[in-house]
């Protein structure tokens, strides 16, 4: 009896024992989220990067309101994503949608994701949409656009982030807006490195296995998209996100090593949702530009519910946007004052009249003179626009040249009116050019002919300044006595 005894006991213990190594087999073989490490950058703000950069996407892009089906889905979708991520490594994320045909979707720093109708309507099933959610998450999650900023020390880069998400939206003021943080130290871009798109893929791998979701799902929705570009063309998101090597050899290799589980990767609400998207209006790239201009989408959106965060919770300085945009503003509503106002920052002082109003950019370097009805956001129909290029070239016609060929490249509207001339400016030589445009001011519904005065002024540090005065052509000459006595009064520090 007592020999059955210890051999029950040693059974017992058996059990224990292998039910012990089972648990450790398992909670070994789970997948976890890695640490996204330290930017050094404050979540505060990068969450603030990201409102301001939320903010001005829902200028320049039509986005569905709150209450559509799709945007109720996907925000429904993202919660049951975002639920799996640790408190303490999660961000505030908020999910919406663009009435756009072209398959793409993009995540900015501190949580904002936006997912083109386009995408919706590509998927076949619920987990493929939830990769690309899961993956733009995964973006956020390890911090890559803050990081790339680290990289390229861009410390306030949300004119680059701006700038890669949205492009140039015609006129003088939309390039300089894109090229600005190019010029003045490396623009950040929502391009990411091949290792980067690798990292994201594995991080929502993580997250599409912890929702409930078969993480293969992912890399076969992004093949469907490589299969769809073959031949040239295809889709944007492609072009934004370099595929790594083996994306369905690597997570398949991944997922063969975690437990089993029961995925579901459909639902009849999904497939409500598709083909409700299926019926829905959308937009071209092109069509979104023009409605950019004209200001059709910042009063689309407010009429949908929207208040911008420039009018909730404004930043001393930056440009408000009128609500029906500027494409009809005219000289009499801009006509500036014959009183100038000074103005100073690190690198130069200026003159400007007195009912215009100054707008520094965010890296604060450079600035924005114009009047208030004459500036949105997003574009430029009237006034200066003042910035610092970094020392790239030889010489002064060099570096001139780059500045002209950056804003040709970012804006296929603008040329070049002749060769730099020479001018001087309080002592200093520098370079002057007159350049041709498209001006967000409308004409019998397209876009009136712009005229740009660019001045180009090397600096001490071997950086050059450059001033473009900016009008659409009817108003030009009336404009340039203004513009000459801004230059006049220009000196450099």
């Amino acid at each position: 009896m007592k020999h059955r005894s210890i051999r029950a006991q040693a059974l017992a213990w058996l059990l224990v024992l292998a039910f012990s190594v089972t648990e450790m087999v398992a909670a070994i073989s789970t997948p976890q989220l890695p640490y996204p490490g330290d930017t050094g950058v404050s979540k505060e703000k990068q969450e603030q990067i990201g409102r301001q950069a939320m903010g001005q996407v829902y200028t320049k892009m039509p986005v569905l309101p709150d209450t559509s089906p799709e945007t109720q889905y996907v925000r429904r979708l993202g919660a049951r994503l975002v639920a799996v991520i640790p408190p303490q490594y999660s961000w505030p994320y908020e999910f919406h949608v663009i009435p756009q045909k072209d398959i793409n979707a993009f995540a900015l720093p501190g949580g904002p994701v936006f997912v083109n109708v386009g995408t919706i309507v590509a998927a076949e099933n619920e987990a493929e949409l939830a990769g690309v959610l899961a993956h733009e998450m995964s973006h956020v999650y390890m911090q890559h656009s803050i990081k790339q900023m680290k990289k390229t020390q861009v410390t306030q880069g949300i004119a680059g982030v701006l700038g890669a998400v949205l492009g140039s939206m015609g006129g003088a003021g939309g390039a300089l807006g894109q090229m600005g943080a190019s010029i003045a130290g490396g623009a950040l871009t929502l391009k990411y490195s091949r290792s980067d798109e690798a990292q994201a893929d594995a991080v929502g791998a993580v997250i599409m296995y912890k929702a409930g979701y078969d993480p293969r799902y992912l890399a076969r929705f992004f093949e469907k998209l490589a299969r769809m570009s073959a031949g040239g063309g295809g889709p944007q998101f492609l072009s934004d996100h370099p595929a790594p090597a083996n994306r369905t050899q690597a997570i398949d290799d991944e997922v063969r090593s975690w437990p089993p589980k029961d995925f579901v990767n459909d639902s009849e609400a999904f497939q409500r949702m598709h083909e409700h998207a299926r019926s829905l209006q959308l937009y071209s790239a092109r069509e979104i530009a023009a409605g950019a201009q004209s200001g059709r989408w910042a009063e689309q959106n407010r009429e949908g519910g929207y208040t911008p965060v420039s009018e909730a919770g404004r930043e001393p300085g930056s440009p408000r946007p009128r609500g029906g945009g500027i494409s009809s503003v005219s000289y009499r509503d801009i006509r500036p004052s014959g009183t100038l106002t000074p103005a100073r920052n690190d690198a130069f002082t200026i003159s400007y009249p007195d009912n215009w109003q100054l707008y520094p950019d965010q890296s604060g370097s450079g600035v924005t003179i114009a009047p208030p009805a004459g500036v949105t956001e997003g574009a430029v129909a009237y006034g200066a626009v003042i910035n610092i290029a970094d020392p790239r070239a030889a010489s002064l016609d060099e570096e001139t040249q780059a500045v002209i060929s950056a804003l040709e490249q970012s804006n296929p509207a603008l040329r070049a009116r002749g060769r730099p001339q020479p001018v001087r400016v309080n002592g200093v030589e520098g370079r002057s050019v007159d350049l041709t445009g498209e001006s967000p001011i409308q004409e019998e519904g397209k876009p009136a002919p712009e005229h740009d005065w660019l001045v180009a002024l090397p600096r001490s540090d071997g950086s050059t300044l450059y001033a473009v005065f900016i009008a659409p052509e009817r108003d030009f000459t009336e404009l340039r006595p203004t513009f000459e006595n801004m230059l006049r009064s220009l000196h450099l520090r």
